[in-house]
């Protein structure tokens, strides 16, 4: 396999990170969204640090990002993570380089809590979150439909920061 290139996502990269958030979306085990929102909704609602993509071989095959927790003050080093790999590339260790790099970004930005919020049957994330030290902290039952209009349970992880205290 060629070098995964992790660099930071320029917005004429939106097209290609649009289409993986969309299989995210189709495969029912990545988000509660039912459908891709424009760049404008994406773009407000996350932080603009550790917005993150992978390339492999001119094309982007998954990509990261933060978002803010919550508007107070007393959180602003408390950020949530998104991150999406292309099903083609999915088991090649793309997901652990992008939510390292973001990890270190993150510590960058004294940022001391990364949380993830993670459908219950998406097994696959859970073990990649933990292969990066985030714990299960939460489980919460039936929080939200999903695309194809079945309840789903949600679980928490979240990573605490060695370096930010």
């Amino acid at each position: 396999m060629s070098e995964v290139l992790i660099r930071e996502m320029r917005d004429e990269d939106w097209e290609e990170v649009q289409a993986i958030y969309k299989q995210g979306i189709d495969s029912g085990t990545a988000t509660f969204m039912k459908n891709v929102p424009d760049f404008e909704y994406w773009d407000k609602a996350k932080s603009k640090i550790g917005r993150l993509v992978a390339e492999y071989e001119g094309k982007i095959v998954g990509w990261v990002t933060l978002s803010a927790t919550s508007a107070r003050e007393d959180y602003a080093g408390v950020n949530e993570v998104s991150i999406y790999v292309h099903e083609d590339y999915k088991s090649l260790g793309i997901g652990k380089k992008l939510l390292q790099k973001v990890i270190e970004v993150s510590e960058a930005n004294n940022i001391w809590t990364l949380q993830s919020v993670i459908l219950a049957n998406n097994l696959s994330s859970r073990k990649l979150h933990e292969s990066c030290g985030f714990r299960l902290v939460g489980y919460r039952e039936k929080i939200a439909k999903d695309k194809h209009d079945r309840w789903q349970d949600s679980i928490l992880m979240e990573r605490r920061s060695e370096v930010v205290h």
